[in-house]
């Protein structure tokens, strides 16, 4: 979600190689993003009355919106917007958990999300940056039935969430590190073919590095923001064994 539709798509054409066709506009003027003609996201307008963030929101599938949007608020959550219709493409909500990070609800109909993955310019993975995992956790298992599997280590708050023995998003507690303009948070990670080039190019294009390249839990990684701030990660992912 952003303020400036046209020039975002100007920002993430150049940066991604992206284009552009019109979606659902049921929260307003809304694109779907398109590698090789293939759905990769989406941008939306920020109505003025909304007072979401601007940033990239993970959509995480439910086979009903309305009864998950439903277990969100019984477990403590708060549900911003919807559940609503998006046209024929499928019924949608926008969240937050009991810490406060934002995150959107989707129930497939004739969009199902994502078409590919694993090359430069598509989503490769959505992490929660939070004080610590074990408050926020048991949310997430009991509202989308995830399962985790933790990194055993002292000093170092990380697990991962899966479903039916798949890695589908991860959580990192990073406590008093936590930016206390964001609080907790989804970080989206883009992939990328070279990271300090992507990095160089984003800034050529008006965003902004956050943290810079460096060797992360996933690969080469660098943080940056694009410029109307909206923060997000490119990676270069380790190979496959």
């Amino acid at each position: 979600m952003a303020h400036g539709l046209t020039a975002t798509q100007e920002f993430y054409g150049a940066l991604f190689g992206w284009e552009f066709r019109p979606g659902p506009e049921q929260l307003g003027p809304y694109v779907r993003a398109l590698l090789d003609g293939r759905e990769v996201a989406g941008i939306g307008q920020l109505p003025p009355d909304r007072h979401l963030p601007i940033a990239w929101t993970p959509y995480l599938a439910t086979d009903d919106a309305d009864a998950t949007a439903e277990a969100v608020r019984h477990c403590g959550g708060t549900v911003g917007v919807g559940p609503i219709d998006a046209g024929d493409a499928g019924r949608m909500a926008i969240a937050s958990d009991p810490a406060g990070a934002v995150f959107g609800i989707w129930q497939a109909a004739g969009h199902l999300g994502q078409a590919v993955a694993g090359r430069p310019g598509t989503p490769a993975w959505n992490e929660l940056v939070t004080r610590e995992t074990a408050s926020v956790v048991k949310f997430y298992q009991t509202v989308f039935g995830y399962t985790e599997e933790a990194v055993v280590s002292a000093d170092f708050d990380y697990l991962t969430l899966h479903v039916e023995g798949r890695p589908v998003a991860s959580m990192h507690g990073v406590g008093q590190a936590l930016p206390r303009d964001r609080g907790p948070h989804w970080m989206t990670y883009f992939e990328v073919a070279d990271v300090d080039e992507t990095v160089d190019r984003v800034v050529e294009l008006g965003g902004h590095v956050v943290k810079p390249a460096r060797v992360g839990t996933h690969g080469r990684m660098a943080t940056v923001a694009d410029p109307e701030g909206a923060v997000f990660a490119v990676v270069r992912s380790h190979p496959a064994a």
